[in-house]
């Protein structure tokens, strides 16, 4: 029996209607990395509807060659799916090269679906060369007070991964005519200053702060 006859039950078990089978599939994907797994793991990533399955799908290409999955992945990033583009960034994001960085363009950075968006942050706070992180922190910046609290949160963490750097643009983003983009301002500045306070706590510290009518620069 050859090597690809026996590689043939877990692409096959990729497209089974169990989830469990599918994660048992992917699992023997990444414990035998093959070049021919590729497209069909980064095409299983576009449709997997079990969140578990696709994190399985993703630790499967980050054990096949960067230089292989890369490129496809970041082919995916134009893909009309939305799921694809998320799935890609999260990929792209494990796997860590940053020859992935110029695809990370202020569209996906801004995408109108939510979790493409939140995969764009996470992915460009990885990926951002060094020095660049000044150029970034405006095309973030712009998506401040954005949709519900977990959305606002991951925001949060992309631009504290920053660092320092973001202060300026936080500063200026806490005298915003938007009242939600002032409050999520301010409670990323708390969150940076304490980050053991917690994203809720920060979050009623910004709205006692504009409610005093201050931004919360002082001191």
């Amino acid at each position: 029996m050859t090597k690809q006859d026996l590689q043939k039950p877990a692409l096959q078990g990729l497209e089974n209607g169990n989830s469990s089978v599918r994660l048992q599939a992917a699992l023997a994907v990444g414990t035998a990395p093959a070049p021919r797994f590729v497209d069909e793991l980064i095409g299983r990533c576009a449709i997997e509807p079990e969140f578990h399955v696709r994190e399985m799908l993703t630790w499967a290409l980050t054990r096949h060659s960067s230089s292989m999955t890369v490129p496809k992945l970041i082919d995916e990033l134009r893909s009309e799916r939305a799921q694809a583009r998320s799935q890609a960034l999260h990929t792209l994001s494990k796997i860590g090269d940053r020859q992935a960085w110029p695809a990370l363009t202020r569209a996906l950075l801004t995408d109108a679906d939510d979790e493409v968006a939140r995969s764009a942050w996470r992915a460009a706070v990885v990926l951002v060369p060094e020095g660049e992180e000044p150029e970034l922190t405006p095309v973030l910046a712009t998506q401040l007070g954005r949709g519900e609290r977990e959305v606002q949160l991951s925001l949060s963490r992309a631009l504290i991964a920053l660092g320092e750097v973001i202060m300026p643009t936080l500063r200026a983003a806490m005298t915003d005519p938007d009242p939600r983009v002032r409050r999520h301002a301010i409670a990323t500045e708390r969150l940076l200053r304490n980050p053991d306070a917690g994203f809720e706590f920060a979050i009623e510290e910004a709205k006692r702060i504009m409610a005093l009518g201050t931004t919360g620069q002082e001191g």
